[in-house]
């Protein structure tokens, strides 16, 4: 069994005392370091794999970052923590942070969006026509492109009203609104097929609750996907500063020679 106490970067470890600390199977734990999750193991006179606690750090980092950001992803990031300076291993985790910070905020602009949708709807005097927008002025306004509303209006998710003279597309506030949910959801992670599902349930009875109930399971799933990050914090905080202290070795040594 192995002393928890104990982690010395050096130490060795068998490739069951690793599965062991982080709940992987011994073939998990193989698999992961052909997929280069971990650095390769040092191999014993007998042919047996031998690990040190940077594994198990780099196993259970792998584990949130996956949580966080999918698995291809924090393969990807955890190859970067190993190879880069410590000051791009950090970059590289506090850009998942904002990452899942700017998801965030785009559920809850949907959020706010659908509430506005919501109060127009049922305001006295409710009159689609004013405060319409140009396409180019709805996509400067969403930080999108023109072809993007084309897109969408393309694929049944937002409908614009037309000039009659020169066609010309113009954005009432139904459209509007429409238009804040659907760019929320896509920035949110949401495909072009599950937006479509969405928004078609803003057109049946008690449609925008189901909506809404939407957008809220979105924004428990990142905050699901926080945890998993912050879960994987002091393991990624010993990837970083392994990456920094093995930058300084190979600058010294340079030094030196």
């Amino acid at each position: 069994m192995i002393d928890p106490s104990e982690d010395a970067p050096g130490a060795a470890l068998r490739t069951v005392d690793v599965a062991r600390e982080t709940g992987y199977s011994v073939q998990q734990v193989r698999d992961l370091e052909r997929l280069g999750v971990l650095p390769p193991a040092a191999r014993a006179t007998n042919g047996y794999r031998s690990y040190t606690r940077l594994h198990v750090h780099a196993l259970r980092a792998y584990r949130g970052l996956a949580g966080a950001v999918g698995p291809v992803e924090a393969r990807r990031l955890l190859t970067e923590m190993r190879t880069g300076t410590i000051e791009e291993a950090a970059c590289a985790v506090s850009a998942v942070h904002v990452r899942l910070a700017r998801e965030r905020e785009e559920v809850l602009h949907a959020q706010r969006a659908l509430r506005a949708v919501r109060a127009e709807a049922d305001a006295p005097g409710f009159a689609p026509q004013d405060d319409a927008m140009t396409i180019t002025e709805l996509a400067g306004a969403l930080r999108v492109r023109p072809s993007t509303l084309r897109f969408w209006e393309q694929e049944g998710l937002v409908t614009p009203d037309r000039v009659t003279s020169l066609r010309a597309r113009r954005y009432g506030l139904a459209a509007i609104g429409a238009a804040r949910i659907v760019a929320a959801l896509r920035g949110a992670g949401y495909g072009v097929p599950a937006v479509r599902e969405v928004m078609d349930t803003l057109h049946r009875p008690e449609g925008l609750e189901e909506t809404a109930r939407v957008l809220s399971r979105r924004l428990d799933a990142i905050a699901a996907r926080g945890v998993a990050l912050l879960r994987a914090g002091a393991d990624l905080a010993s990837i970083v500063t392994s990456a920094g202290e093995r930058v300084t070795s190979a600058e010294d040594a340079a030094d030196r020679a």
